[in-house]
């Protein structure tokens, strides 16, 4: 009785092993899924609804222009104009200020590969903050402990430009948000 548990006790402990080495319980080949959020309700997806205009059918397919990736369409001649309408702005003042903005953003330089970089970079990172072998077996949220040393102290600099006497916006008290 006892050998046969012992055989099945290694047998899980070899099993996790192998796991470990990847592919079963998510190797270091996959994308790492740190944060683990999933609905359990079979409710919509209230983000997937999207206000679209109708499709219409022209007379002549053959005249329907090339299709031109991020451009605009028959459907949606103005994309930008109508989500900065919807969201409450003026679509005539939206590339004047954009143009000023990106200029002032990019006055030291900027890289153009930047978002590639940052991808490549932050995969790297989430592999090697996967977790743990049964934190991954059991879709354990890891996010938060992954990135805290990136993490501001709202309070710590909150205080650091307090007292470089920079006038700040009241913050709740720690205890209040601890408390919740």
């Amino acid at each position: 009785m006892r050998a046969r548990l012992g055989i099945r006790a290694v047998a899980i402990l070899a099993i996790m092993a192998l796991g470990a080495c990847g592919g079963i319980f998510g190797g270091s080949g996959k994308d790492p899924k740190l944060l683990n959020v999933r609905s359990a309700s079979r409710s919509p997806d209230e983000f997937m609804v999207l206000p679209t205009k109708p499709l219409q059918l022209p007379e002549d397919l053959a005249s329907l222009p090339d299709p031109t990736p991020g451009g605009t369409n028959l459907t949606d001649p103005t994309p930008e104009a109508d989500a900065i309408a919807a969201l409450g702005g003026r679509p005539d003042r939206g590339s004047a200020g954009n143009g000023a903005l990106v200029s002032h953003a990019a006055r030291f330089g900027m890289t153009q590969d930047i978002r590639q970089v940052l991808a490549a970079e932050d995969l790297q990172y989430r592999r090697d903050h996967d977790g743990r072998l049964l934190e991954r077996y059991f879709s354990v949220n890891v996010y938060y402990r992954a990135y805290e040393p990136m993490t501001l102290d709202q309070y710590a600099e909150l205080a650091r430009w307090r007292a470089a006497g920079v006038k700040t916006v009241g913050a709740p008290p720690a205890e209040v948000l601890n408390a919740e």
